[in-house]
């Protein structure tokens, strides 16, 4: 797959256009993330399929409150972080405003970004979805409106190669961390646009982030997500057979499976528990609790 290649969100038209904004209502963002921009210019049928099969999994009260656990598995193994209040991150009132609300809508993506990946990866590789499904109201009750409702702002980004001077060190180390050989994620290139503030942040999270208790967030995180995959009421059709059977050719679905099997198993797992890590340094971290 050439995973250069993305369909952005101004130049979506037609089918692609709603199916951008259906990823962005369900999973209550105001963006679409690079995964499924790079999926949909690759191969468009077989990701609106794909879309079609694991929505289900987003709009059940099981999952909100996974989506909570998920934040509070994180923050409940990292309780020394740092916590910046308003007005002391030395910059104009404006650009705090938009650097917290940015930083929120990572919150909110995470633990969705988190299943999705998990339960594609399973779905296509073969692996075991909804095997244990509890006799529980939550797995088919609707989502809760008010939870993650009109959270956060379209993040910014700059460019991988566009690093500032101020704030090379800590991309170095970020990349160092998470293993990541070249470019970096979304999280940090938008947190590069306040070079200054990215420094200070790693230099006063890094502590935590190469302790036992990063370590023990993972894991905790993962169990989350992999419980609310194990127990999912709603089992999409996504093996080989099954999308051969649809209609789509080898090569398209081994492609799409191997995306999100990089993802799921790649330097991303250690980056999305961070995003509910920044959040709360910013004091822009979402419920714990429903």
């Amino acid at each position: 797959m050439d995973t250069s290649a993305q369909l952005y969100e101004s130049d979506a038209t037609g089918w692609r256009e709603g199916l951008y904004a259906d990823v962005r209502h369900v999973f209550r963002a105001p963006f679409v993330n690079w995964i499924v921009r790079t999926a949909t210019a690759n191969h468009p049928e077989l990701t609106r399929h794909l879309w079609g099969q694991v929505k289900p999994a987003f709009l059940t009260r099981a999952f909100a409150e996974t989506s909570v656990a998920y934040r509070d598995a994180v923050l409940s193994a990292l309780e020394d972080l740092p916590a910046y209040r308003r007005g002391t991150l030395g910059l104009p009132p404006s650009e705090e405003r938009e650097l917290r609300a940015q930083v929120e809508t990572f919150d909110v993506v995470a633990p969705r970004l988190a299943v999705l990946f998990d339960l594609v990866d399973r779905s296509m590789s073969g692996g075991a979805v909804g095997s244990a499904p509890p006799d529980d109201p939550a797995t088919a009750a609707p989502f809760p409106e008010h939870l993650d409702a009109d959270r956060g702002a379209e993040p910014s980004m700059i460019a991988a190669d566009e690093v500032d001077p101020e704030a090379a060190d800590a991309i170095a180390g970020i990349r160092s961390f998470h293993g990541f050989d070249d470019g970096f994620p979304s999280i940090y290139r938008c947190l590069a646009q306040w070079p200054g503030f990215l420094a200070r942040l790693w230099e006063d999270v890094r502590p935590a982030f190469e302790s036992d208790a990063f370590d023990a967030a993972v894991d905790a995180a993962d169990d989350v997500v992999g419980g609310y995959v194990d127990e999912l009421a709603y089992r999409p059709a996504l093996s080989t057979e099954a999308l051969t059977a649809a209609g789509f050719d080898r090569e398209a679905i081994d492609e799409v499976a191997g995306l999100f099997r990089e993802f799921n198993a790649g330097p991303v797992e250690t980056v999305l528990p961070a995003l509910p890590a920044f959040a709360t340094t910013l004091g822009v971290a979402g419920q714990r609790r429903i």
